[in-house]
């Protein structure tokens, strides 16, 4: 079972990863012509391609400008350790053991606007590159065109042995992988929250489901779509009535 997630705005780089172990991006090269075509933008092009302030206009401007290969522990942090947004405060990948990080290692996946499919311990540097992003490069009119291709086959490398994807992805994200194309069962888990007498996704609480599903699957070693129905983590549980077998629902 492989596991997809998204990766996220808030960065932590200041505050070193709990592992000295580490892998590198298999996709650098692909890194390195978008930041080449990155650089070549205007301040005032890279706030409004996305939509940022100045002073985040200025941040990322800079980022790309001392974006630097090679990575290593110096410049660079394990992705898994790096990405600190709701999704992760719910993976909570800090707190794993040692046997959990390398499990997830083989079965849990980044998809990212600037680096591609992304492992936990891939070194990446800080960045901000949305994969919704409508950034041209060369013939590819955004960067779903210009990802889609090698993110499927990279999956459907892992999925030879694995042949089951659990997406808790955003819909966002998950747009790079061509689903038609993925020799897999593909299983989106969703979470909703009890509002007066419906079911309802809150972003915020989904995101962070998403992250605590991750993590499920990674300390039980979940391997069976049905043993997935057994999350019953933060008040969550799955609801028959609302699911179906390729979308579980889980409630509160």
């Amino acid at each position: 079972m492989i596991v997809v997630i998204s990766p996220a705005k808030k960065l932590d780089f200041e505050n070193p990863a709990p592992t000295k172990e580490f892998t590198k991006p298999k996709d650098l090269k692909k890194s390195e012509i978008l930041i080449k075509e990155l650089r070549k933008c205007k301040p005032a092009e890279i706030s409004k391609l996305m939509k940022l302030s100045d002073d985040l206009t200025q941040l990322n401007v800079k980022r790309y400008k001392e974006f630097k290969t090679p990575f290593t522990l110096k410049n660079a942090k394990q992705a898994m350790f790096a990405f600190k947004g709701d999704t992760y405060v719910g993976l909570d990948a800090d707190t794993m053991k040692e046997k959990d990080i390398k499990y997830a290692q083989e079965h849990l996946r980044i998809l990212s606007g600037l680096y591609g499919l992304v492992s936990p311990l891939d070194l990446v540097q800080p960045y901000r590159l949305e994969m919704g992003t409508k950034f041209a490069v060369g013939d590819n009119k955004n960067l779903y065109d210009f990802w889609r291709e090698t993110i499927t086959k990279e999956l459907n490398e892992l999925l030879k042995q694995e042949k089951v994807l659990v997406n808790c992805a955003s819909n966002e994200y998950f747009k790079s992988v061509d689903t038609k194309k993925l020799d897999a069962k593909i299983i989106t888990p969703a979470f909703k929250e009890k509002k007066g007498d419906e079911y309802k996704m809150v972003g915020f609480f989904a995101k962070r489901a998403r992250g605590m599903m991750s993590r499920y699957i990674i300390e039980n070693r979940i391997s069976k779509p049905k043993d997935l129905l057994g999350f019953d983590v933060d008040g969550y549980k799955y609801n028959k009535k609302l699911s179906t077998e390729l979308e579980p629902v889980f409630t509160r």
